[in-house]
């Protein structure tokens, strides 16, 4: 079992950065795919960015796409996302997750574990 709690949300106006924390329970959270996945109200769960499982490769959704930065770091047990140029369609429920299988990392569905979701709220 793995457990995940992110931390960092918040308000911010548009244009500002934000850096999202996820931290994680388990003794191999190193090879665990790691993804960020946002849901806005009366909205889908969407994906955002992720490593690969191995942790090796990112991915990105177009959206994010050279805003925003997915990063880890294996020996805190800690996967990050900054959030620079934010917009106010980036207002969501951000969550962390993980999955101990490769593929599928744009899938919410694919994934194993989630966090409780911290709020983004971005202002115009």
């Amino acid at each position: 079992q793995v457990q995940l709690v992110e931390s960092g949300g918040g308000l911010v106006q548009a244009g500002g950065s934000l850096r999202l924390s996820c931290t994680a329970s388990g003794r191999t959270f190193s090879r665990y795919a790691m993804g960020w996945f946002r849901q806005a109200p009366g909205k889908e769960r969407e994906f955002v960015a992720a490593f690969t499982w191995g942790g090796g490769t990112t991915y990105y959704a177009d959206s994010v796409q050279g805003r925003f930065t997915i990063s880890r770091d294996n020996a805190k047990n800690a996967v990050y996302l900054q959030m620079n140029s934010l917009k106010p369609e980036d207002t969501a429920v951000y969550y962390c997750a993980a999955r101990d299988a490769p593929g599928g990392i744009t899938r919410s569905r694919e994934y194993d574990f989630w966090g409780q979701g911290t709020q983004v709220t971005v202002s115009s």
